[in-house]
């Protein structure tokens, strides 16, 4: 008799010996044994669990990968998109007018946050426009990106942060 509380290592198929039937009619047994997971396995799902449960969290991160793809493509392709993007670069000025005069802020914390995310999207717009003409990676452009990439994922979560423990207020 076999010994069935033997261990087998990782990898190597294990043999089952299943008792014969005894009737002739009988259905054949199928047993599915399952595999143990590698180590790599595990940390894999390990950490695709962990970015799935966090995924709000590292959205400004995601959408900075997503744009430095982008960018990269257009350059190949369509470097002349460039020229569009230069024109936009001053639109979130333009949103700051617009927005002081349609809703002028009382508090002064207000009018600097809306000014730095003024700020932060005419760099980013910048930022594109360059990378689609010269390459995402030419020059400083790789380490602006990551400094505007690593500016709004603290941000991101500082805001978070902070809404998570204010009051919600009634917009008038």
């Amino acid at each position: 008799m076999p010994n069935r509380s033997r261990k087998v290592p990782y990898g190597i198929p294990r043999t089952v010996h299943v008792p014969r039937t005894r009737r002739r009619d009988a259905q054949p047994i199928i047993l599915v044994v399952p595999e143990r997971p590698t180590l790599a396995q595990r940390a894999a799902r390990a950490l695709g669990t962990w970015l799935w449960e966090t995924r709000r969290s590292w959205a400004p991160t995601g959408i900075a990968v997503a744009a430095l793809l982008t960018t990269a493509v257009l350059h190949g392709l369509f470097w002349w998109t460039a020229f569009l993007l230069a024109t936009a670069t001053f639109a979130p000025y333009g949103w700051l007018v617009w927005l002081t005069w349609r809703r002028p802020a009382d508090d002064r914390s207000i009018h600097h946050w809306r000014k730095a995310l003024a700020a932060l999207a005419t760099l980013a717009i910048a930022w594109a426009a360059l990378a689609v003409f010269f390459g995402p990676l030419a020059g400083p452009l790789g380490l602006i990106w990551l400094a505007l990439a690593i500016t709004a994922q603290a941000l991101w979560l500082r805001t978070r942060r902070a809404a998570a423990s204010a009051p919600v207020e009634e917009i008038r």
